[in-house]
């Protein structure tokens, strides 16, 4: 039976070609033909959802990052799924909202299970994943605790017995950050279900479409 053809997710929209977690790079990556694309959410002093990776530092003075309600009402508009990483204290509730206020196809995630612990309880119809750089001893503990549906490995921690244990439960395996031809289509041929990328260009070449 053929594998089937992963999710390419690009990775803070298309980062290669564009400033990161900006609306240029969300709108980037869809007209390279990303499925989906992987976004930051920090909750700002004035109550405000904006993408963007780091804290942005005190008396900081560019342009604002784009708000979160703006970036997701493209990405419905746009067909492409919306991972939304919960990067700091009190994103969830939020985020939850502007997913379902937007109608895009949305989950959140994060390194901080404790957050996707919280969405869980919020609002258990959207998709849950946890985030990790390890191979744990029982590699689906964190999934399991949070009820979630995708595990976000670092692809070097991705193996094909992981992605067997996680189809057997129904769950779902997104490596990330894959940048290199030669691993992209590795974890393609492993089965994996999402490759989480900044060169959306060369996934599209190397699955073939």
């Amino acid at each position: 039976m053929p594998v089937p053809r992963p999710e390419i997710i690009a990775h803070r929209g298309a980062s290669r070609e564009r400033p990161e977690n900006s609306l240029a790079a969300f709108q980037r990556a869809a007209e390279l033909g990303a499925d989906g694309v992987e976004l930051d959410v920090h909750l700002h002093d004035d109550g405000v959802l904006r993408v963007h990776h780091d804290p942005l530092p005190i008396g900081f003075r560019g342009p604002p990052p784009p708000l979160l309600d703006e970036v997701l009402e493209f990405l419905a508009a746009a067909g492409l799924a919306a991972y939304c990483e919960l990067k700091g204290p009190s994103t969830a509730r939020g985020t939850l909202e502007a997913i379902k206020k937007s109608g895009v196809n949305g989950a959140v995630h994060a390194f901080d299970h404790r957050q996707v612990a919280a969405a869980r309880a919020m609002d258990p119809a959207v998709p849950r994943g946890v985030l990790e750089v390890s191979y744990p001893v029982d590699p689906l503990h964190a999934l399991h605790t949070v009820a979630g549906r995708d595990l976000w490995r670092q692809w070097p921690f991705v193996d094909a017995a992981l992605v067997r244990a996680a189809h057997a439960e129904g769950a779902r395996v997104i490596a990330w950050t894959v940048n290199a031809e030669g691993d992209l289509a590795h974890l393609a041929a492993m089965g994996v279900d999402g490759l989480c990328t900044d060169d959306v260009a060369l996934a599209r070449r190397v699955l073939g479409r």
